[in-house]
């Protein structure tokens, strides 16, 4: 059992509900194994007592807070500032208290593109991305990828084109990349998926308890040479994820990402290098028990 003082530094998550997280198990087992001397604690915020949270955050002198859903966005009015990043995906997952100025940086994406990175055994992403969903983890996933030098075209599919269609328009602005939107109809999803070297569903179609369904209604439109991703982590593999394990490709669930955007956390906060394998290790023994 670890010991906790006067100089203990507390940080947590905020999130509502939050007592599904394996955070605090995650952040506190990788601060000890760093030799820091931290605790991270889970805090169930309702959205009406937001602000006042963000407020306590200061008067309790908490070192740094994760933030999850529903709070990410509306979390950023609070704040004395935020990251490029933040600023431009919209959301905020990670807070650092500098002395009482609270600053928001967003850690899903570092999360996201490392995890593909490790998984996939490469140092550099595919040409061309598909991304399934128009949603605010879509945005955090096409600004990691359109952020990379390697990565020349960018398709998102959603089944609301005119949403799709916003955000293409929005990041080919921002970023300079060739990024357009499809609707995610049978037909399209065969003519685009194909030739598409890493495939990514971003929606919580196929998450428990709906898991026997796929954003992509037809499976043989993976292959081997993609690799497809999901930001799913319950089922830890999903029905898009198996029909793609099974044509071949190099697939990669929800769970890297969940732990590399904690590492990356853990090292804003403590300016030292957090343990990602280490953290990955745990997560995955939790849900393999779980």
């Amino acid at each position: 059992m670890k010991d906790f003082n006067g100089s203990t530094a507390v940080y947590g998550i905020i999130g509502d509900p939050v007592e599904h997280s394996i955070s605090p198990f995650m952040q506190t087992s990788a601060m000890e194994k760093m030799g820091f001397n931290g605790v991270y604690l889970p805090f169930h915020v309702l959205p009406e007592h937001l602000e006042k949270a963000i407020g306590g955050m200061k008067a309790l002198n908490i070192s740094g807070l994760n933030v999850t859903s529903p709070h990410k966005q509306n979390v950023i009015r609070y704040l004395d500032r935020i990251s490029d990043a933040a600023e431009v995906i919209g959301a905020v997952n990670t807070i650092v208290n500098d002395s009482g100025a609270l600053y928001g940086d967003n850690t899903d994406v570092y999360g996201y593109i490392q995890g593909v990175l490790k998984m996939g055994k490469t140092d550099v992403l595919p040409e061309i991305v598909c991304i399934f969903g128009a949603g605010g983890a879509a945005r955090g996933v096409i600004y990691g990828c359109a952020m990379r030098e390697e990565v020349r075209k960018i398709f998102i599919m959603n089944r609301t084109l005119s949403k799709a269609q916003i955000i293409a328009d929005e990041f080919s602005r921002i970023t300079g990349k060739h990024i357009m939107a499809f609707p995610s109809d049978d037909s399209k999803i065969r003519d685009i998926v194909p030739a598409t070297g890493l495939v990514i569903n971003t929606t919580t179609i196929g998450q428990l308890p709906d898991a026997g369904v796929s954003p992509v209604p037809d499976p043989s439109v993976f292959h081997k040479g993609q690799i497809v991703s999901d930001i799913i982590t319950a089922p830890v593999k999903t029905k898009y994820l198996r029909d793609a394990e099974e044509r071949g490709a190099l697939t990669v669930n929800g769970l890297p990402m969940l732990a590399y955007q904690g590492a990356r956390s853990l090292s804003i906060w403590t300016g030292m290098d957090a343990p990602e394998d280490y953290m990955l290790t745990i997560v995955r023994k939790h849900f393999d028990e779980s």
